[in-house]
């Protein structure tokens, strides 16, 4: 496939790592206005560096912006005269609608949005995808490629908001509980190297438990809780001091902080 990452900042810089790592481009041009910051990139094999997006866009046949939202308005205007029926155009921007992206190159485009998180550089990312009315047809090439690149799912643009907080926003909360339990595990007794070890194998097997079983979490919780055992005394200790309800007000808050960037926006 033909790919171009329009705006190579963190969110692209991992994208492209996982297209590279995973092989899923005949071609992939990066672009940036300062390349000094993707330099990194240069050397992999069919790999392009640019500074131009309309030579990005040119050469390619998917196109996927991950630029900030301020600039997303003129990078659409400055490439619309590109576009052709080859193109599929695959927007990674917070908050910019469907609607005003048709509004700028037209209802006969394939467009779609895609929430994917920065654990796509490892091929490990959970995207959620959406398209407008045209973009139905080719939805399914951009759920392949971010299949190569983790695992996805198509949902209607109204929860892309939504997923934002549980995908990409997700990244820093688990981030965060697994840093948690790094720190329990040194006062534990564990040394820092071996206490983060621990925490993230243990998060990572709980995923894949959840994964390979299809099993809800109380499943596998009630497997490891005996009854007046250490981990049913951890757990309700967990909860009493608000646990669950600091994780759920924590994502509700960020989807209103998301909302109010959008409302902003219009």
């Amino acid at each position: 496939m033909k790919i171009a990452i329009i705006g190579t900042g963190n969110l692209g810089r991992s994208i492209a790592k996982g297209l590279i790592i995973n092989n899923a481009i005949t071609s992939l041009y990066l672009t940036k206005r300062n390349l000094s910051g993707i330099q990194d990139f240069e050397g992999y094999k069919n790999v392009t560096l640019t500074t131009n997006n309309q030579e990005a866009v040119k050469n390619s046949d998917i196109i996927i912006f991950a630029v900030q939202p301020a600039h997303f308005n003129n990078i659409l205007i400055e490439i619309k005269s590109l576009l052709t029926e080859k193109h599929i155009l695959i927007s990674t921007i917070t908050g910019f609608s469907i609607t005003k992206m048709e509004s700028i190159v037209g209802e006969g485009a394939f467009l779609m949005r895609a929430m994917p998180n920065t654990a796509i550089a490892v091929g490990k990312s959970m995207t959620c995808i959406c398209s407008n009315e045209k973009g139905k047809e080719r939805i399914k090439i951009a759920q392949a490629i971010f299949n190569k690149l983790g695992n996805s799912i198509i949902i209607p643009e109204s929860q892309m908001q939504a997923a934002t907080v549980v995908c990409a926003s997700g990244i820093a909360f688990w981030m965060r509980l697994i840093r948690a339990t790094t720190q329990a595990a040194i006062q534990l007794g564990f040394d820092a190297k071996e206490a983060q070890e621990l925490a993230m194998y243990t998060c990572e097997g709980s995923a894949n438990l959840l994964i390979t079983t299809g099993n809800h979490p109380e499943q596998e919780i009630d497997k490891v809780t005996t009854p007046k055992g250490c981990t049913i005394q951890g757990l309700n200790e967990m909860e009493h001091k608000g646990l669950s309800s600091s994780l759920i007000q924590g994502m509700v808050a960020s989807f209103n902080k998301i909302n109010n960037i959008k409302t902003d926006q219009l």
